[in-house]
């Protein structure tokens, strides 16, 4: 998602949006009867938008006590996967999760080495020595951490290498983030030919996937304003509003609350293409929309889709949403500590199999959901094989945050998907969120 300077996963589409309908709050949607000018979104705030409260004040920043017990936990994961340090290299969402530091070197290479046993240490252009210090100075390493320098006719790979070597790790073994680009990880390799290097990924993602309750409460927050931003632009919409129109709604609604999101909307047989498409789309009477993303709560990111109509449902979308709904449920049900991912993702996939619209991915085309944190997709995934990363069938930990986000398609009529990110406690499951009651009334349950 665009978010914090992020490329949108949808945003090539072009369809980066939101929604809008008239109704009472928690009552039913339904459109207008006029239609509405293009311009009509940006030259007036609706009641429902106004009416949304500042949550900003709500965020607690986290502290450097709190990113130091982190990388703390990392030299635990280290020591267990045999690994000496870890490398993170420029845009990657790790270095921010253990050090507050974004790297944005592009082409230059910018570094955070953590080694297990030794002083961590940070490599990067000479002429941006001082930003870095100033950088280091914010987050847990403070002063004591050391920057090493190179200049625009030096390798960066050979300065990371002598880093390394000072501290006894010549030989070593490296793990680099699963991020970083495959020119510095050749070129680190090659500059430091006794370095074995592997990956990362057990110690980054090990220590992501499980959320602490700061993390948590910044999880649950960003979805309580989504969700409220749904509805009160979702409140808003009338006959006529392109996706233009509601991109704005959703936008203005973002500010209401305080915090920086998006919004994709679909509508018609567009929603039955998962992730949408670019073509111009229109509101009309008795059409069936699929809104979804989310918004970024320090750093950590919601994901929630709604799928719902502006008047009257038909009987299949009633029947198709039905079995959706069901199949969400039966995930939440099985899932919990020491569970397989894939298992969960069986659970649901089987309600939709079982009900006509299978087999297999035939109408529920992906996987149910995917890990949720600083990223809008992490590990683990709930789909069997786990999307072949380095882990191929994860059990579920408590503070697991994933997305569960069952859906079926059918191609050129409609698609229903419903989406809340689920939290595996210590007992079993909850979603941060209400699910959606009915097609007609989409937000019933937020009281």
């Amino acid at each position: 998602m665009a978010l914090n300077d992020r490329l949108s996963r949808r945003g090539f589409l072009g369809a980066s949006a939101a929604v809008a309908a008239t109704a009472t709050l928690g009552g039913g949607l339904t459109a207008k009867a006029e239609a509405v000018p293009s311009t009509a979104a940006a030259t007036a705030t609706p009641t429902a938008i106004a009416a949304l409260t500042d949550l900003s004040g709500q965020a607690r920043p986290f502290t450097a006590s709190e990113r130091q017990a982190r990388i703390e936990r990392a030299k635990t994961l280290m020591a267990a996967n045999k690994i000496d340090a870890i490398v993170l290299a420029n845009s990657t969402s790790s270095s921010v999760y253990f050090a507050d530091l974004r790297l944005y070197g592009g082409e230059r290479l910018w570094a955070l080495v953590l080694p297990a046993k030794a002083k961590s240490f940070l490599v990067c252009p000479a002429f941006e020595e001082g930003r870095a210090r100033e950088s280091l100075d914010r987050g847990p390493l403070g002063k004591d951490a050391e920057v090493l320098v190179w200049k625009e006719d030096e390798s960066p790979f050979a300065t990371l290498g002598k880093g390394l070597a000072d501290r006894g790790l010549a030989a070593g073994v490296a793990g680099l983030d699963e991020n970083m680009k495959f020119v510095f990880a050749e070129g680190i390799r090659a500059a430091s030919p006794r370095l074995k290097v592997v990956s990362a990924t057990p110690v980054t993602a090990g220590c992501r996937m499980v959320k602490d309750a700061h993390e948590i409460e910044c999880l649950r927050l960003a979805n309580r304003a989504t969700l409220l931003v749904y509805r009160a632009v979702a409140q808003s919409l009338k006959v006529g509003m392109t996706t233009s129109d509601v991109e704005a709604l959703v936008a203005a609604a973002y500010r209401r609350v305080g915090f920086a999101g998006e919004a994709s909307l679909n509508i018609d047989e567009f929603t039955a293409v998962p992730h949408g498409s670019p073509q111009p789309q229109t509101l009309r009477e008795g059409s069936i929309l699929m809104l979804d993303d989310g918004c970024m709560v320090e750093g950590y990111t919601s994901d929630i889709t709604r799928t719902f109509v502006l008047g009257k449902a038909t009987a299949k979308m009633n029947e198709v949403f039905r079995i959706v709904l069901a199949a969400q449920t039966a995930a939440v049900k099985k899932a919990g500590p020491g569970v397989p991912t894939a298992e969960v993702d069986a659970a649901a996939r089987q309600v939709i199999v079982d009900a006509g619209y299978g087999p297999g991915f035939t109408r529920f085309t992906h996987r149910l959901g995917h890990g949720i944190g600083m990223d809008m997709h992490e590990w683990p995934y709930f789909v069997k094989n786990n999307m072949f990363g380095w882990d191929l069938n994860p059990l579920l930990q408590a503070g697991n945050v994933l997305s569960d986000e069952p859906g079926i398609y059918i191609p050129g009529e409609f698609g229903i998907r419903l989406e809340d990110d689920l939290l595996v406690t210590e007992s079993g499951a909850e979603l941060f969120t209400p699910q959606s009651p009915s097609l007609e009334d989409p937000f019933g349950n937020m009281g």
